[in-house]
């Protein structure tokens, strides 16, 4: 079970910064106020009515492009090197011990824990009449 979350954690995390990174742009393509396309990496598909030699600004026939840009994060170097030696020696210490927080005890090994003890015939103390008090 640990396995399973600490597996879906890192994965989880992964798609996090993938995605916080992607920088991506939706192209749209209006006629008046109504949507005729969208398009996310590409250009979006026009009406026809719009004039070539005008662009994508708004045209006598009331056509129009809208783009919005989302963009990614860029600053994700941290790097261990522009840490003073204070912060590394902390970082270190920290991480090494919470890496030993989680460490099991040794268990005690049983060298007998497979063993079968072998089956009782008679009761031997009752037979001899040996009792321990």
């Amino acid at each position: 079970m640990k396995q399973v979350f600490h597996n879906t954690a890192s994965v989880a995390m992964a798609l996090l910064v993938l995605f916080s990174t992607v920088s991506f742009t939706v192209d749209k393509h209006f006629c008046g106020d109504f949507l005729v396309d969208q398009a996310v990496f590409s250009e979006a598909k026009t009406c026809g009515m719009e004039h070539p030699a005008e662009g994508n600004m708004l045209t006598e026939d009331g056509c129009s492009d809208q783009q919005v840009a989302v963009e990614g994060q860029k600053d994700l170097k941290i790097s261990f090197d522009d840490l003073d030696l204070d912060q590394q020696v902390f970082l270190a210490t920290f991480t090494w011990s919470y890496t030993n927080l989680f460490e099991g005890e040794a268990q005690a090994e049983t060298p007998f824990f497979h063993y079968k003890p072998p089956l009782l015939v008679y009761d031997i103390h009752l037979l001899d009449e040996t009792f321990l008090i």
